[in-house]
Order: C-alpha cells, then structure tokens, then sequence
C-alpha cells in the first residue's frame, strides 16, 4: 500500500510539471507514453542544434571549407576533402571537444594529390631521417615504414613520447598520406637503459672507422635500449663496421643481449 502511495506521488508530481509546462491543470493531464517521447525527441533536437552550431564554429577554418558535420543524438559525422592527413585528424579532435558531442564519425576523405607509394615512402624516410636532430635524441629512434595505397604504416621503437608524436605529425603533414596506422612503440621510461644510451654511443662512435655515421645525422647508427636490451639498425658501408659496432656494443657493462641488424649498403650507393 504504502509503495502504491509512493507511485501515485510521483506520478501526481509529475503530472504537476507537465500541466505547468502545457499551462493546464493536473485534471487536464493524462499521462501517455507518446507525448513523453515526444517531449524527448523535441529535447534532444533542440541540443543537436546547439552541438551543430557549435561544431560549425569549431571547423570555421580556410582548412575545412570541403567539410561538412550532421548531428543526430549527440553523434557527429563528418564527410567532405581536406588536403592533407593532418587537417583531418585535427577537424576530428576540434568536434570531439565540443559540449555534448557523445561520439563523431570520421569520413573525410584526403583529396589531396594521389603520389605513387614508392616515391612516398622514399620521401617519407627522408624526412624522418632528418626528424628530432639537435634535440639528442634521433640515434636512439629507429623507425620502419610501409606504404600502401597513400596508408602509411610505422613501427619501430623510438626513445620517448615527443618522438613519436613528431614522427606521426611529420607524416601526417605530408601530402599524399591517405591514412597512418600507428605502430610505434616508446622505450619504458629507465634510468639504467638511458645510462646505456649513452655509454653505447660513446663506445660505438669512438671507433675510427665508425666516426663517420655521428657526422651524418640522416644516417647514424641506431641504437635503441629496453630493459638493457640492444638493437642495432641503419646502413653502414661493409660488414667490417657491421662486426666492429656489434662487438663495441657487446662490450658495453650492463647490456643483456645485443640485436645486430645493421644493413650493409649495396656497392652502388656507397659512391
């Protein structure tokens, strides 16, 4: 009795707020479950609205003049162009960011121009080479890439998370990547692996004949560290240097194992 009691106040009191909402009486109110939905969708259309007008100041940049945003329950989509991979991730961080959005489809396409997957993935080294000199950390990055189709694949382990993001910036903004599968593991943070670091680079650089690859920052050495556990990557000029790194970083105090999968240039490209 008491829980029926309990139901008919709540459903008195609610029945209050609706009549005062319709400027009518309790009496005149009769409780249907079509008029509460209706009540709901006339809600959540009002808020679409404002997400809407939210979202489209959001993207009131030259960058997205191709795109364009339908909402529908809090949910956004997003189709049209934009030149390059970058804008698209950033059209897409702009919205999810906004009040209320509760999820955003990401169907823009990257209309910029079509470049043949070689000749990208040529031009992708190359600036990834280049990427993080001068802040002592590029030695210790090494990094693979695949391309398919304009969708770029990294992998590789890199020393820390500003690395990463730099490398995946600097792909993005690259004009003719369609898409970036992120692959790219960050070295665990270590006291004792950043020790090894340096101790390695100092052991493998000193060598004479190994000079040559702290010269060029584009093709150094590379040397990556977890847990004390070494890899060796890049291209030397013969299997002489290949022996001599792999038996200076063998040497080094503290290492667990030692990975040498330094390349040796073909004889062409070492003129």
């Amino acid at each position: 009795m008491r829980h029926l009691l309990r139901k008919d106040g709540l459903r008195t009191a609610g029945m209050a707020v609706l009549s005062a909402a319709l400027g009518v009486g309790v009496s005149a109110v009769v409780f249907h479950p079509a008029l509460a939905l209706a009540a709901a969708k006339a809600r959540d259309e009002q808020s679409d609205a404002q997400i809407q007008a939210d979202v489209q100041k959001a993207l009131d940049n030259k960058k997205f003049k191709n795109i364009s945003a339908f909402v529908q329950g809090g949910n956004v989509t997003l189709t049209g162009s934009v030149d390059v991979y970058a804008d698209k991730e950033d059209a897409d961080k702009r919205v999810h960011h906004r009040k209320g959005v509760k999820g955003v489809d990401n169907e823009i396409a990257v209309a910029g121009p079509a470049v043949e997957d070689t000749t990208l993935r040529d031009k992708l080294s190359e600036k990834l080479a280049y990427d993080r000199v001068g802040y002592g950390t590029n030695a210790f990055n090494s990094l693979t890439i695949g391309v398919q189709q304009g969708v770029v694949t990294l992998g590789g382990t890199v020393y820390g998370p500003v690395d990463k993001d730099s490398a995946l910036s600097t792909v993005a903004n690259t004009p003719g990547v369609k898409d970036i599968v992120d692959n790219i593991e960050v070295a665990p943070l270590s006291p004792m692996d950043d020790r090894l670091r340096i101790m390695l680079a100092r052991a493998i650089y000193s060598a004479p004949q190994l000079q040559k690859y702290a010269i060029d920052p584009a093709n150094p050495i590379r040397i990556t560290v977890v847990n004390g556990n070494v890899t060796l990557t890049g291209m030397v000029d013969s299997k002489a240097d290949s022996d001599v790194a792999n038996i200076r970083a063998n040497g080094v105090p503290g290492v667990f194992k030692v990975t040498n999968d330094l390349q040796v240039a073909p004889q062409s490209s070492k003129k």
